[in-house]
């Protein structure tokens, strides 16, 4: 994985944009930043304008692990496409939530506990999410959390993420799917993807060679992610070199 501001990764990223490329963005940790309360993200204003220029030229599209409707109000832009639970709500699919109530009926009952141990329950309606950031000692919440997710039916799946667990129906489409159902839709001719965290991996793995797929991270090891930036504070940087090119392309090089 290299670095996407050297000369390799501005190459392709100015190769990207001189084709129909639909432009694709996870939301906590890439679009927002992270914060202690997830009820406190917002996509920074910079951010928001570079977006909402960028929407002008190109489909966009925003995949995240929240729900559509806690992640609308947050953009401060309208995106072309907005995919909520890490995939799932958004796209047409059949689903059997008995097993995600069934679990939230257990969650329910250990609520004392879970508060007790600093851990937030957030129910996102398609999946489950259980935040330990605040918590006083993260090893015991997640510790609580193991416990609460043992032997988990085959219709669910858990996965972490930055001081999270998640909890999905095993069906359910992931950001890999989801975004190529929207480059299908989109009838763009290529993609780019931006993500920070274990569920946009499903997108980096599944990753075709004339996409570019971004991790924002300094140099997350095992990441499948073709590039990297160090920090979200680079994203400002990377829309407005996504902007230039649209707005003044450079020819594409000679053979």
């Amino acid at each position: 994985m290299r670095y996407l501001f050297s000369p390799a990764g501005e190459r392709a990223l100015a190769q990207l944009m001189r084709q129909r490329a639909l432009l694709a963005f996870d939301f906590d940790g890439t679009l927002a930043p992270i914060v202690a309360r997830p009820d406190d993200a917002l996509v920074p204003i910079a951010i928001q304008r570079r977006l909402t220029e960028l929407a002008r030229l190109r489909p966009i599209a925003v995949v995240t692990g929240r729900s559509v409707a806690d992640a609308r109000p947050r953009l401060g832009f309208e995106p072309s496409y907005l995919i909520g639970n890490h995939g799932a709500e958004g796209l047409a699919w059949r689903h059997d939530d008995a097993a995600l109530d069934a679990l939230r009926e257990r969650l329910a009952e250990a609520g004392p506990a879970l508060r007790a141990a600093g851990v937030q329950l957030e129910d996102k309606g398609l999946s489950l999410a259980l935040h330990y950031r605040l918590a006083r000692d993260r090893a015991q919440a997640q510790q609580l959390i193991a416990e609460l997710l043992e032997r988990l039916p085959p219709e669910l799946a858990s996965f972490g993420g930055k001081c999270v667990v998640n909890v999905v129906l095993s069906a359910a489409p992931d950001k890999g799917v989801a975004v190529e159902t929207l480059l299908h839709h989109s009838g763009c001719e290529t993609l780019l993807f931006v993500g920070d965290d274990v569920n946009d991996e499903a997108v980096f793995e599944r990753a075709k060679p004339h996409w570019l797929t971004v991790r924002i991270g300094p140099e997350p090891q095992g990441s499948q992610a073709m590039f990297f930036l160090a920090s979200h504070a680079e994203m400002a940087a990377l829309l407005e070199k996504m902007q230039q090119a649209l707005i003044s392309p450079s020819p594409p090089p000679e053979p």
